[in-house]
């Protein structure tokens, strides 16, 4: 079969199994398989391809098909202007948490220096990103996950900050490490009984450590909240990622441990996204 036969032939798969972009999705699969871009794809769409070839292309197509996020297949996700490597062991960077990134950018802008802990880290992508942004920053990034943490070492290795890093496997109960000027976090804030709503995509493959809030959505934001009290500095800044009917209770928690609110900033969908607070 040629490159376009066995496009159209896994475009059709894709759609049978309700992959809304089937056709964008075979071709980057393809892409993948025959490790070329997609616009040689287009200009080669006659080229017969050998059946060692073909055959890896219908495993992939495959595992889209049962809903495998092409991230995963890929082995990589762009986010903000750098791509980084990921795994099956951590959440899928989204467009949205890029909102982090505005804020951080915007508070720190007059800032020449600032130590930063990233509690749950996962892929780095928001830890890293900073530092590649901000050359004189330093950044912990914390994680109970050893694989986040292999992962996170091998994007900060490839991104070139890795000698401005520290990585710790640490729940975090049980990190105690310095006082930071900036803590920032994406953590867990999905309600337990409402994982099982979650698209085929997520629930069937993203770690569920990274999407799991407990019964309320609130347990791991609360415990976030809890120790970046205690290791933040005075006037110190903590930045969150918050579920879209989250701000009221958050406020509460964060001015009960001393946090004044900045400003609360909504993503793409217009939902409450990113609550920025600072130590008093």
């Amino acid at each position: 079969m040629n490159i376009q036969e066995l496009i159209h032939h896994g475009s059709m798969v894709l759609k049978k199994n309700n992959i809304a972009s089937y056709s964008l999705d075979s071709e980057i699969l393809m892409s993948k398989a025959i490790q070329r871009d997609r616009s040689y794809i287009m200009l080669h769409l006659d080229e017969k391809l050998d059946k060692k070839i073909s055959d890896y292309y219908k495993d992939l197509i495959f595992q889209r098909s049962i809903h495998k996020p092409i991230a995963y297949i890929l082995g990589k996700k762009s986010f903000w202007n750098y791509e980084f490597y990921i795994s099956s062991d951590v959440l899928i960077p989204r467009p949205d948490t890029e909102i982090i990134i505005e804020k951080v950018l915007e508070i720190t802008k007059n800032k020449s220096k600032q130590k930063i802990l990233d509690i749950g880290t996962g892929s780095g992508c928001i830890l890293l990103t900073i530092l590649k942004e901000k050359l004189n920053f330093s950044g912990t990034g914390i994680d109970i996950s050893k694989k986040c943490i292999d992962i996170t070492r091998i994007n900060a290795i490839k991104l070139g900050v890795y000698d401005r890093l520290k990585l710790v496997k640490s729940d975090i109960d049980n990190f105690n490490y310095g006082k930071y000027d900036l803590i920032i976090s994406n953590p867990p804030y999905i309600k337990k009984n409402n994982l099982k709503y979650l698209e085929k995509d997520v629930i069937n493959f993203e770690p569920i450590l990274a999407l799991n809030g407990g019964l309320e959505g609130l347990s791991e934001i609360r415990k976030v909240i809890n120790k970046a009290s205690k290791l933040i500095k005075t006037k110190g800044k903590l930045v969150l990622e918050i579920a879209f009917n989250q701000k009221h209770e958050i406020k509460k928690i964060l001015n009960e441990k001393g946090f004044y609110i900045n400003s609360i900033t909504k993503d793409y969908a217009a939902n409450d996204r990113c609550i920025v607070s600072t130590k008093i």
